[in-house]
């Protein structure tokens, strides 16, 4: 055995999202228990800066890959880079990083690997040189601790289970420059254009989150435009709703999450749905405002530190995984909830 391990470093044109530096951190602590080092991979076009920061955050090598054809994310040319490394390093253990991005080149290199993956992994330790996971399986009800027998373990790291590794700008190397694997010809997918979201914190680095839920839609005293139909008067109350809860996000400058209710209804957008069939988070503190607290919702939140529910109901589920419950009317209790954490933090 190497007793080396491997990590996949996610970016978007060569901005390495926080969560990868998560993943070498996890990477650099089991190295050091294995007693091998640490090594990482990175493929898209002008990111030596990008391979030359890993070393500050734990890496012992770096092999990245400067290539056209790897300027834009597409899951063949970046699951073949990634294999042909691990082939020819030979680790014990393979790491990604839990993003979207990360799990599809998980199973594509276990496929090429011939090796099994353990997702959204919330804890890891060596016992007896062996490699034990933690995760949620049940969606999120009970915790297992589990071993992938084959060679390399393909593990994904959950976002913010995990501390990000401090940089030592004292640690440096020089990265290894391979070649992209798969010729342009044999790559069969194509990125046609990017639609820009407008600004925000991203779900997946939030330390605060307040999400809003089918709630946000029930205040009685808004009176919709007259031109609006019935779904139309839904809507536009559900976004007077989501208006406090994105003033009480702006004020603790967290993200704005949704539960999957409030997103099929049409209140908001996709991606930022938090839950099983959405975005699974981990926040330092997480605001439910109208989410009565459905299995697949509290499966993509329910590891977050702090949880603190508000909900008119007051036998919704949620409050069984609250630390901290307000029963009452959302839209009267953000106004004021969100004035006093104004005056708090401006002091």
């Amino acid at each position: 055995m190497s007793n080396k391990v491997l990590v996949y470093i996610d970016h978007f044109h060569g901005e390495v999202l926080p969560i990868s530096w998560e993943s070498l951190g996890v990477g650099r602590k089991l190295a050091d228990e294995l007693g091998g080092d640490v090594a990482v991979v990175i493929g898209g076009q002008d990111v030596k800066d990008a391979a030359n920061q890993a070393f500050h955050y734990g890496a012992d090598q770096v092999y990245y890959a400067d290539d056209s054809s790897l300027v834009d994310y597409r899951p063949e040319p970046f699951a073949s880079l990634v294999s042909q490394i691990a082939r020819e390093d030979a680790p014990d253990v393979l790491l990604f990083p839990t993003t979207t991005r990360g799990r599809e080149l998980a199973g594509m290199c276990a496929i090429d690997l011939n090796s099994g993956v353990l997702p959204d992994v919330t804890a890891l330790e060596v016992q007896d040189g062996k490699l034990t996971a933690t995760r949620p399986v049940y969606a999120g009800k009970l915790i297992a601790t589990v071993v992938c027998d084959s060679t390399p373990q393909i593990i994904t790291t959950r976002g913010r289970a995990f501390d990000k590794p401090e940089l030592d700008a004292s640690r440096t190397g020089e990265p290894t420059q391979v070649d992209a694997p798969l010729p342009a010809d044999d790559i069969q997918t194509q990125v046609i254009e990017y639609s820009e979201e407008e600004g925000g914190v991203s779900l997946n680095d939030a330390a605060v989150i307040v999400s809003g839920g089918r709630g946000v839609s029930s205040n009685p005293n808004l009176t919709p435009p007259e031109d609006l139909d019935e779904k139309g008067a839904e809507i536009w109350r559900a976004q007077q709703g989501f208006k406090l809860v994105g003033d009480l996000a702006t004020v603790l400058g967290a993200a704005v999450g949704a539960s999957r209710a409030a997103v099929d209804a049409g209140y908001i957008p996709y991606d930022q749905q938090v839950g099983q069939t959405g975005r699974v988070v981990s926040p330092d503190l997480y605001i439910a405002c109208g989410i009565s607290g459905a299995i697949q919702h509290l499966a993509g939140m329910r590891t977050s530190k702090v949880i603190v529910a508000i909900n008119k109901d007051p036998d919704a589920p949620i409050f069984k995984l609250a630390r901290y419950g307000v029963v009452g009317d959302l839209f009267q209790i953000l106004p004021p909830l969100t004035e006093a954490f104004r005056s708090r933090l401006d002091k």
